[in-house]
């Protein structure tokens, strides 16, 4: 059996392929290792009642998320994942890797992740290249829902954002400067706290202040991010994430304005990176 993770900052989905079934799917919180460490991961796993009469059935597996991008890091989430599945072999890589599978497959392009966090890469159909991006929420994620979220937040603080508007997220949230201190400084996972302010963008995506905040993040993410590449007008741009996938039409604008050939934009990249790891490693056995 081969099992599938697709981990971010707030949410991870999983899949297993199962003999004569249709895969079993299921989701845990984000596993990102620069939030959660090892014990929290293994505890997070073991709390999964779907996974567990398969543990030692599982042979392979496959996971790719957020925070991942050095040794350590994929150590981490390695080690935890072993504890859980002690005879199978484990495999973790970069969220941004993941994503690349699931939408250029064995082809040539750049991958944008623009969910909680944002990253981007090239993938020149075996390998991805990552560059300079990708510095977290603190210092980058432009257009993500942790840097909405940031803008949100900052404008109705700061007395900024339209009255009406204003009104609508004072009675949402019921916010004041303490609350979001004590949640941005003090407590876990702040850039999903950040990030779940996306919904209040959702609901009110029709007002002229959400919709240039949209269209001002995208075009700073795509100036600061895919435009730094000299040939990024080359090749098809993927995105992947609830933020791109959410509010598509803005980000769609943004990018034929700036001169981005848009190719895949989706929500998830489970299903079809589950595919696509099954059937390589399929092939591969067949072909031993």
């Amino acid at each position: 059996m081969i099992l599938v993770a697709d981990s971010g900052s707030s949410n991870s989905d999983w899949m297993l392929n199962l003999p004569d079934s249709k895969p079993l799917s299921f989701r845990t919180k984000g596993l990102n290792p620069f939030f959660v460490n090892e014990k929290e991961i293994a505890k997070v796993m073991k709390e999964v009642p779907e996974i567990l009469p398969y543990a030692n059935e599982i042979h392979e597996v496959y996971f790719f998320g957020a925070g991942c991008v050095t040794p350590d890091r994929r150590e981490i989430v390695s080690n935890a994942l072993t504890e859980i599945f002690p005879t199978a072999f484990i495999s973790v890589e970069s969220d941004l890797l993941g994503c690349a599978y699931a939408t250029c497959g064995d082809k040539k392009g750049y991958i944008c992740t623009i969910g909680t966090g944002s990253d981007i890469g090239f993938f020149d159909g075996e390998h991805l290249r990552t560059g300079v991006h990708g510095v977290g929420y603190v210092l980058g994620d432009e257009g993500s829902g942790a840097w909405f979220g940031k803008q949100l937040i900052t404008s109705f603080l700061y007395d900024r954002m339209p009255k009406d508007l204003a009104k609508k997220f004072a009675e949402r949230y019921r916010l004041n400067k303490d609350i979001v201190i004590k949640n941005v400084y003090q407590r876990e996972r702040p850039n999903a706290y950040l990030a779940s302010f996306a919904e209040f963008m959702a609901e009110n995506r029709l007002h002229p202040y959400i919709d240039s905040l949209l269209r001002n993040g995208f075009d700073e993410f795509v100036r600061t991010n895919v435009m730094t590449y000299p040939d990024y007008w080359e090749y098809k741009v993927h995105f992947v994430g609830r933020i791109a996938y959410h509010f598509d039409l803005q980000l769609r604008e943004v990018c034929e304005v700036l001169g981005v050939k848009v190719g895949s934009i989706l929500k998830s990249p489970m299903e079809h990176l589950f595919h696509f790891v099954v059937d390589r490693e399929t092939k591969l056995i067949q072909e031993r």
